[in-house]
């Protein structure tokens, strides 16, 4: 067994997620130290620790210890187990946080991954399901990682505060990837999307709608956007509406962009038609960033994680310009994943 002697020791808050990742799938024991200590909220946030907990149930053996402050985290990976799990993760963080650790981890346990996250769907922070679904499963199937079984599905829709979303994730397991190259962002062939509203008018959807085709029909004919209106106890427990886009490109990559409404009694009211035409033209931002080798789309940390930390060889994509998250991947040799 190893011992605290031997884990990889770091400092600050920063990365913890990707930190604890990356021990789970080497087998490297990590301590971090100094989380938020000069805070005035010193240590782990709620949804760190619910993303801690998470790891706890896919995994068998692990050893968790943290400090009464919460300041010290000491984290000795067990074996990736998998099976079927339930999860409530915290309202703080959409569970789209928890999902892309998830879909990196997934693919690697011992037995096929069956889970339920509650919580919420869709906010202003993290990737929404919908975009995880649209962009990261695509990009995982060219991986190799496909069948029945790989499914992605929300079951009930929640935004914050008040969450109250369902989301079902199943993935089968494959011990060895194909190798993937994504050299040439290629041109853009369709776009379609996902306009949302719980407990709001139906027709707030609608207008989401037709102010981004407002804007995306002057560039492309073929675009299709969806409308999800769900109601009762299918629409969670906060009310509010949003917009996600993903635009396919003739080599098939996934370019995506998102906007959800202010969250009930924070910040002014949000119109539809504004919120529309915003995320349409975070879209063709985000096209435009990657005809100039800027990619930063939905799936970009998951396809960074598996490019990195798997394989040298495994996978080679365009992104001229380096992120935060790339930058972290890249300097950290210590996992001796290969």
């Amino acid at each position: 067994m190893a011992t605290q002697s031997h884990s990889l020791s770091y400092a600050g808050c920063n990365f913890l997620r990707q930190r604890l990742v990356l021990s789970t799938l080497s087998g490297r024991p990590v301590k971090i130290r100094r989380i938020r200590a000069r805070d005035d909220n010193p240590g782990l946030r709620d949804f760190e620790a619910s993303f801690i907990r998470l790891l706890d149930k896919i995994t068998n053996g692990s050893r968790i210890e943290i400090n009464q402050t919460g300041t010290t985290l000491y984290y000795q990976p067990g074996l990736l187990y998998g099976g079927s799990v339930e999860h409530d993760c915290s309202v703080l963080r959409s569970i789209g946080y928890y999902l892309e650790s998830l879909l990196c981890l997934a693919p690697f346990m011992k037995h096929p991954l069956r889970i339920v996250l509650r919580g919420v769907t869709n906010d202003q922070v993290d990737p929404s399901v919908d975009v995880l679904k649209a962009t990261a499963l695509p990009l995982l199937k060219q991986f190799g990682i496909d069948g029945e079984s790989f499914e992605l599905k929300v079951v009930r829709r929640g935004m914050p505060p008040g969450g109250g979303g369902e989301v079902f994730f199943s993935c089968p397991v494959r011990k060895v990837l194909k190798p993937v190259q994504l050299t040439d962002p290629g041109k853009i062939k369709r776009i379609r999307g996902i306009a949302y509203s719980v407990r709001v008018s139906p027709q707030m959807a609608n207008r989401i709608v037709d102010s981004a085709r407002s804007i995306l029909n002057k560039f492309i004919p073929d675009i299709y956007i969806y409308t999800d209106h769900m109601k009762g106890v299918s629409s969670g427990k906060s009310p509010g509406f949003g917009l996600s886009l993903v635009a396919e490109t003739t080599t098939g990559a996934f370019l995506s962009a998102e906007l959800a409404s202010n969250p009930q009694g924070q910040g002014a009211a949000v119109l539809p038609e504004d919120l529309g035409q915003n995320c349409a033209k975070l879209l063709l931002e985000e096209i435009y960033r990657v005809r100039l080798g800027l990619c930063r789309s939905g799936s970009g940390a998951i396809r960074e994680r598996f490019a990195v930390s798997h394989s040298y060889s495994l996978a080679t994509f365009f992104s001229e310009g380096l992120s935060q998250g790339i930058n972290f991947f890249l300097r950290i040799q210590q996992f001796s994943i290969n």
